[in-house]
């Protein structure tokens, strides 16, 4: 066990170096362009077994002990260490990284988007891959940041090098945002380590807080926070993501939207509310109210792009649903009781298969379309897909209402569980401050249902004209558009089965995170 999770967080660093080299004589192929394409999947295939390996020899029944662990000196002068572990809150976050990346590897061999040479495409995607499988397994504060900072690099270069639109300005302000995040962040963890005496995130949980005082609590929760809530993203410091999204490719849609944001969310959970248990309660009212804002403001959003007249992106509008469907994620932790942080993890997983699965789709009719401009594709008689694409339409209609929260799909359970922690909120926090906080993000699920049928009505619905008869002048015919490819459904269908797994089976998901949330809320003890 100790060897899969330190060969997951090392083989795809190993994997991009190798990419960057010439091809063996044997694997050359008929196209190198293909070969190195074909090594990123083969890369992150392997990544995935091995993940799906730890997932099976995880002990189930202790999911709240850290596991398949590793503990090395590497800086003694700084008492920095190899740290590594996983527990129910990292486990799930591994197996969904190492699953879109392979997803990703896996459209990006049949469709390779337009740019640059392949291999440095290959081989920044599977250092992001490497950066985010240590942000999840990395049990050291310093440790965690230098992952943390690993994956935007890689980022920067695929939104900057193979986006479309207003690539550079997306790609400078996203690293700008998260850089200048990253550097508060770095401040109130070494203040933490120093403090603390220790940077051993196990230690540090365990202690609950008892060595550092209510001030430097506060301080630190406040420039953790800061740093988490610009990854997360957390209104208002969401504005560098609807840029970064409509720019990006779609593989690097999909890893934003579905492991990056992640990151931000988890260091809540991993780190603030074991680690500074005062401080945390201090700000969750805060976070709490951020958090409600931004579902209202990114459910308006949508509606504001999605109404006839606009000009709204589609991209666009999937990534203001990312900031409301975090804002929920936030809501959850900010509750400080296990039913509201085992929702917010919940969300975090159906967040990411479903807006994964959107992007994927959204990319695939941008590029029957060339457009995703919403007033283009609708046009008329709207685009019509159930009647020129049905299969295309009818997973895009999927993805809609499972982004919706419709019972019996995966987005359900996390927004609940989510509204049923602000019903009850932990001792301490103002219970009516909390109930508003509820019916506020309740109303934001029924905007969501707005603009996401309205969506599907524009884009999927529509008139299906059939052939005129000859010499009659008719109106004519819409033009077909390639259904769903063979590749397509490869890489779509692990996605589609998960959200219906997650949401008609939620135990098998809550039975991991719920010890470790319970043990991780009361200190490690």
């Amino acid at each position: 066990m100790q060897i899969l999770l330190a060969a997951i967080v090392v083989v795809p660093l190993l994997g991009a170096v190798a990419a960057l080299l010439p091809a063996p004589p044997g694997l050359k192929g008929k196209n190198p362009d293909q070969a190195v394409l074909r090594h990123g999947v083969t890369v992150s295939g392997v990544i995935l077994a091995l993940a799906v390996a730890l997932a099976v020899g995880f002990d189930h029944d202790h999911p709240a002990r850290m596991q398949a662990t590793t503990d090395v000196g590497w800086i003694p002068a700084l008492g920095i260490r190899l740290h590594l572990g996983v527990d129910g809150v990292s486990l799930p976050l591994l197996v969904l990284t190492a699953l879109l990346t392979f997803l990703c590897a896996l459209y990006s061999y049949a469709h390779m988007p337009a740019g640059p040479s392949p291999k440095a495409f290959v081989a920044l995607i599977l250092v992001l891959e490497s950066g985010t499988l240590a942000t999840f397994a990395v049990l050291d504060l310093v440790l965690f940041f230098l992952a943390f900072e690993m994956v935007l690099i890689p980022m920067y270069f695929l939104i900057a090098r193979w986006g479309g639109g207003q690539k550079e300005r997306a790609a400078w302000k996203f690293i700008l945002y998260t850089l200048l995040g990253s550097v508060v962040m770095l401040l109130g963890l070494l203040l933490i380590g120093v403090k603390g005496g220790t940077f051993d995130m196990v230690a540090l949980a365990t202690d609950n807080g008892s060595k550092l005082s209510h001030t430097t609590q506060l301080l630190a929760v406040l420039a953790i926070g800061v740093g988490l809530a610009v990854k997360a993203p957390m209104w208002p410091l969401h504005s560098w993501l609807p840029d970064a999204h409509t720019a990006a490719p779609t593989a690097g849609s999909v890893l934003l939207a579905g492991v990056l944001l992640k990151m931000g969310t988890y260091g809540f959970v991993r780190i603030v509310l074991p680690i500074a248990p005062d401080g945390a309660r201090t700000f969750a009212p805060y976070l709490a109210a951020f958090a409600v804002v931004g579902i209202v403001y990114g459910s308006l959003a949508c509606l504001a792009l999605a109404r006839m007249g606009a000009g709204g992106d589609l991209k666009r509008l999937i990534a203001y649903s990312s900031v409301g469907h975090m804002g929920f994620v936030l809501l959850g932790i900010a509750t400080l009781t296990p039913t509201g942080v085992n929702g917010a993890l919940f969300a975090n997983i159906a967040h990411g298969l479903i807006t994964g699965l959107l992007f994927f789709l959204v990319g695939a009719v941008k590029d029957r379309y060339g457009t995703s401009d919403l007033d283009q594709l609708a046009g008329k008689g709207g685009a019509a897909l159930y009647g020129r694409a049905p299969r295309l339409g009818g997973l895009l209609a999927f993805g809609a209402v499972a982004s919706l929260g419709l019972p019996g799909l995966a987005g359900f359970w996390g927004e609940m569980l989510a509204l049923f922690g602000a019903f009850r909120p932990a001792e301490g926090l103002s219970r009516p401050a909390f109930l508003v906080f509820m019916a506020v993000a309740a109303v934001g699920t029924l905007l969501t249902a707005a603009y996401m049928l309205i969506v599907v009505r524009r884009v999927c619905m529509g008139e299906r004209r059939p052939e005129p008869a000859a010499g009659s002048g008719g109106a004519p015919p819409l033009l077909a558009v390639p259904d769903v490819h063979t590749y397509e459904f490869a890489a779509w269908t692990p996605l589609v089965a998960l959200t219906v797994l997650a949401g008609l089976w939620p135990a098998a998901l809550l039975g991991l995170t719920d010890p470790a949330v319970q043990q991780l809320l009361r200190g490690g003890a």
